[in-house]
């Protein structure tokens, strides 16, 4: 299995626009249980210059990743990646043509909520619960910070300043004066606090909550019980208030008060409106859309890692047009009208309207997803060996072999081994043939250096799996049986497993050669339940293979080894292509083979039950650097497993 789909457990739209009356904005309104999302972004309609925008939110089940990979169902950080999938939702209004896109990492909690309506917005944010354009989250506290009054001299505190900021962009400088006794709204006296640490703290409250009875700063202060500390609390709630840096000034450089904590824990609100997003590398993507009717297919392998890893919490994504292709719009606008998003950059036309499949959809495969792809094929070359050529790439004359250690019947790794290295020598066969003989055989690995009789090193591939790339001459007469032996790297080492392969000597040709090929799953059972990973052996042989009467009579056919074949899924009832070929940079639909033919592990949870699907095969062909496709289909079921 090389396919594993998470889907998104939350999702919804937000907009600034108008609703019909063209009076009153929509930026209450929620989505979260729409089958569709949108975005979109409309220029000029209720006034020349007005802007309306449309922005959505997704977020997915990061735990889930995280939990598979810990179980080794998907692989280690950079040997995986992962795809955002949103699936374009047809409908009757015009589509934007030749615009982009961004997906950008959110930055702050939201909630899902239950509204409904993306036609006239009535669906109003429902018992507070559930984002919109101004609240990504119904949790309305106020950001606070903490500062401790130290006990200094006049001397030390004199003159120092002391500079608090709110979450409206008011800031106060505080000047500490010896030569007060009482506050003001911009100093904090000293003149009775010499070396009295809760004097100070006294007044440095009383500083600041007569700015705010003045207007000029946002913020209240309240002295706590141990009287040196300052708890400081934005007065308007929402998430503009948490900062790192609100509270500095040579008061705290100086070490006059000690910053305990900066404005944290301010909620409800978004900092911004239209959403809270990060914009540094590995948390921005984009995607060009010529016709618009394109999906969403970016690959977030850096931000999804970044989520796994706990350096950065998983709030979603959101997806807007770049600000290139949302509305324009100036500060004077902004000012006019908070719900606007300043825009110098924006386009002076509209963009209207792109729709996508929400997660609360009845087609099944058009659900938001992030896809984790990789290659899982094994490509074992014990029945696919080739002796080193002259004729042959020097990476075509290595043949990867492999080591399977099951312990009852599952697998474990070697004990002694573990995942460290393993070595391997070629035998050629006693005069029987039936086990190794004589001393080690010449290994040549460098065609320049002299072949050496030393191991070649195999290494730990995943738990009771290892592989080692093997390559050997053939002698004047071919040896027909090699026995590959793997062992430890001690004096007397031990001797874990002892193989046997029929090499292959690889000849030149007079003719061009364009094989036909037959394929078969051997052991398609036509129905599987939906919870089951199955396993598909796929019999090839090339089509007009003429075998003699002896070959009938005494041997089993052997199937051919296609190195590099992979598979699709479509749905037979309607075409509907379920999983394409992964034929690009992952190669996640590629088949693996191993002495037996080639086989691929299919996970069936990937499919809608209830439905026939096919497999199809498509070969590479190195000769015109294309794959082609088989004519043969085979067809299966996939049923709801009743628990």
């Amino acid at each position: 299995m090389a396919i594993k789909k998470y889907k998104a457990d939350a999702d919804n739209t937000i907009v600034n626009t108008y609703k019909s009356n063209l009076e009153t904005r929509a930026t209450g309104s929620n989505t979260g249980y729409a089958d569709v999302m949108e975005v979109y972004s409309i220029y000029g309609r209720e006034t020349s210059t007005s802007q309306e925008l449309s922005r959505m939110l997704v977020k997915f089940p990061v735990t889930d990743i995280s939990t598979d990979r810990t179980a080794g169902d998907i692989p280690a950080s950079g040997s995986v990646n992962f795809y955002l999938r949103l699936f374009n939702a047809q409908h009757s209004k015009t589509v934007p043509e030749d615009y982009k896109l961004v997906v950008a990492a959110v930055s702050d909690s939201w909630q899902e909520g239950v509204g409904l309506d993306l036609e006239t917005y009535k669906d109003d944010t429902k018992g507070n619960t559930g984002s919109n354009w101004i609240n990504a989250n119904n949790n309305f506290t106020s950001a606070s910070a903490t500062v401790v009054a130290l006990s200094k001299t006049a001397g030390q505190a004199n003159t120092r300043v002391l500079t608090i900021a709110d979450s409206s962009e008011n800031s106060v400088n505080f000047s500490i004066d010896n030569s007060i006794t009482t506050s003001t709204a911009t100093k904090i006296a000293f003149g009775n606090a010499n070396s009295n640490a809760a004097q100070f703290a006294t007044n440095i409250a009383a500083a600041v909550n007569l700015a705010n009875t003045a207007g000029t700063l946002n913020v209240t202060a309240l002295v706590a019980s141990d009287t040196i500390t300052v708890t400081l609390t934005q007065t308007a709630k929402g998430l503009a208030g948490n900062s790192a840096e609100n509270i500095v000034g040579t008061a705290v450089s100086d070490s006059v008060v000690t910053v305990s904590s900066q404005f944290s824990g301010g909620d409800g609100q978004w900092a911004s409106v239209g959403g809270d997003y990060l914009n540094t590398a590995d948390y921005v993507y984009t995607q060009d859309f010529s016709d618009g009717l394109e999906d969403v297919e970016v690959n977030i392998t850096p931000l999804v890692e970044r989520w796994i890893a706990g350096d950065q919490t998983n709030y979603g994504v959101g997806v807007r047009l770049s600000a290139s292709y949302e509305a324009y719009a100036t500060a004077a606008d902004t000012s006019a009208d908070s719900s606007v998003v300043t825009n110098t950059d924006g386009a002076t036309k509209s963009y209207y309207t792109k729709r996508f499949f929400a997660r609360g959809s009845q087609y099944f495969f058009k659900r938001p997803v992030i896809e984790a792809r990789w290659n899982s094929a094994t490509h074992d070359d014990r029945g696919n060996f080739y002796y080193s050529s002259s004729l042959a790439p020097e990476k075509d004359n290595l043949n990867t072999i492999y080591l399977y250690n099951y312990v009852r019947g599952v697998l474990r790794d070697i004990p002694i081994i573990g995942t460290g290295p393993i070595y391997v020598d070629l035998y050629s066969g006693s005069a029987a043939n039936t086990e190794p003989s004589g001393g080690i055989l010449l290994q040549n690995f460098d065609p320049v250096a002299n072949p050496i009789r030393t191991p070649a090193t195999g290494a730990h591939v995943s738990t009771g799996i290892y592989s080692c790339a093997v390559c050997i001459t053939s002698a004047a007469t071919p040896i027909e049986t090699l026995y590959d032996v793997w062992r430890g790297a001690d004096a007397k080492p031990v001797q874990y497993f002892t193989g046997t392969i029929s090499p292959i000597v690889h000849y030149a040709a007079q003719t061009v050669r364009k094989p036909v090929y037959y394929a078969s799953i051997t052991n398609n059972r036509g129905k599987y339940r939906n919870d089951e990973n199955a396993r598909f052996n796929v019999f090839i042989r090339e089509k007009f293979w003429s075998p003699t009467v002896y070959t009938v009579a005494n041997s089993t056919v052997e199937s051919t080894t296609i190195e590099s074949a992979s598979y699709r899924v479509y749905r037979t009832i309607d075409g509907f292509e379920a999983i394409p070929y992964g034929t690009g940079s992952n190669l996640h639909t590629l088949l693996a083979y191993d002495v037996s033919g080639n086989y691929f592990d299919f996970d069936m949870s990937l499919l809608q039950p209830g439905y026939e699907y096919a497999f199809k095969f498509a070969f590479y062909e190195s000769a015109v650097n294309s794959w082609s496709e088989q004519p043969e289909t085979f067809t299966f079921r996939v049923e709801e497993y009743e628990y």
